[in-house]
């Protein structure tokens, strides 16, 4: 897995921020980025809203669960909007859906899938993506996820 170095890099030289709204990644991202020495200079924030109400809280309009389930590109999308206005970053960071599990609560919505949205404050557009996250176990495809994310940042940032 790669280490983020180069993001933290890069954010810092744009002197750049980003705040983090995680659901299936349960922190991972934050806690990647949070690894990296001089990242205190570009995080300002991370929230792990595992349930629709803490999403909800954190300003995901319930409109878009309710039309695109909790488990799509829109409400990443949303997740990643709120969480840069709610810590004024440069950079939120939206991630949710399934790992190898099926979700009782939300039925709805494919399986092994994540959706990533990067959203840029300034510019005030969306980066996507969707990862299957099929490998064997949920450990694996938290690293995938997060792989995928640093790559969709690198991409932004270069």
């Amino acid at each position: 897995m790669q280490s983020f170095k180069k993001v933290i890099k890069l954010l810092k030289q744009a002197n750049k921020t980003v705040s983090t709204m995680e659901s299936c990644t349960g922190g991972g991202l934050a806690n990647t980025i949070t690894n990296v020495e001089g990242a205190s200079e570009v995080i300002e924030f991370s929230a792990v809203t595992y349930s629709n109400e803490y999403k909800i809280k954190m300003g995901v309009d319930p409109k878009i669960i309710n039309q695109y389930t909790v488990y799509s590109i829109e409400t990443a999308k949303e997740m990643s909007k709120q969480i840069s206005n709610f810590s004024n970053s440069d950079y939120g960071v939206g991630i949710t859906g399934k790992l190898n599990r099926v979700d009782k609560k939300n039925p709805y919505g494919e399986d092994n899938i994540v959706y990533i949205s990067i959203y840029d404050k300034s510019k005030k557009s969306y980066h996507t993506t969707i990862v299957e996250a099929t490998l064997s176990n949920r450990k694996d495809n938290k690293k995938k996820v997060i792989q995928e994310v640093e790559s969709l940042f690198l991409s932004i940032l270069q």
